[in-house]
């Protein structure tokens, strides 16, 4: 449905579940990638069939919590291919359960460099890029809980707070210079942990990683050209 053709584009979070759904989509679509994630033997394992590929990037062992190892990373790419077309930012991570004054401030922290901190720095990082050369399409993921807070889950809903008022803050800066900043809100993503941990759950009401991945394609495209600051609920049937 969707061809990237001569596109770069830089899938961050590559090796989980919903980074590599979205990886594959725009393989699919003929994309050349960049495919970043903080595992280093892990990644390659994860796509074997790309690891030697002289038309793909792979970089493990990337910590995005850390400014100068993200512009070193996009430093690579651009060396490599001269440019970035699109940004898919899948990292993030959820710790709940206990209310306010009992959440440890290392959980807080946590939450907010592993969600927030990362999409800060990436976008100090590839943004520069995109100005120069005129354009291009960054798509964060956030969560419901970043909409409205809920008990037992405050670090969690702050830091995708965060992401979705970057989002927002972004887009009015860039729109002007043709670039979308977007982000997606996933519901219960459909993953062999969330099933582990939720065994009596239907599963048949969350979203599969590779629906979520069709989002990232869309906004990702020039289809999407006319979206700025949008938080797009991906929700299922939840």
């Amino acid at each position: 449905m969707f061809d990237f053709s001569n596109q770069i584009v830089v899938v961050t979070g590559a090796r989980g579940n919903l980074g590599s759904a979205v990886a594959r989509r725009f393989l699919a679509a003929r994309a050349t990638l960049a495919l970043v994630d903080h595992a280093g033997d892990g990644l390659r394992a994860a796509f074997a069939d790309l690891a030697d590929s002289p038309d793909h990037l792979l970089l493990g062992g990337v910590d995005l919590t850390d400014e100068p190892a993200t512009r070193h990373m996009v430093a690579q790419v651009i060396d490599r291919f001269g440019r970035i077309d699109v940004l898919a930012n899948t990292v993030g991570g959820f710790r709940a359960g206990d209310p306010v004054h009992d959440t440890p401030l290392d959980t807080f922290e946590f939450m907010l460099s592993l969600n927030a901190r990362t999409a800060f720095i990436l976008g100090r990082a590839v943004v520069p890029v995109m100005l120069r050369q005129g354009g291009g399409k960054i798509i964060h993921t956030a969560a419901p809980a970043g909409e409205k807070g809920r008990k037992n889950s405050a670090a969690y809903s702050a830091s995708k707070a965060a992401v979705i008022r970057l989002t927002e803050s972004m887009a009015a800066e860039l729109k002007a210079n043709g670039i979308n900043v977007n982000c997606i809100l996933p519901g219960t993503i459909d993953t062999p942990q969330n099933r582990e941990a939720m065994p009596n759950a239907n599963f048949d009401r969350w979203v599969p990683p590779e629906d979520l991945a069709d989002v990232f394609l869309f906004l990702a495209s020039d289809a999407a050209r006319a979206i700025h600051g949008a938080a797009v609920p991906v929700l299922g049937l939840t």
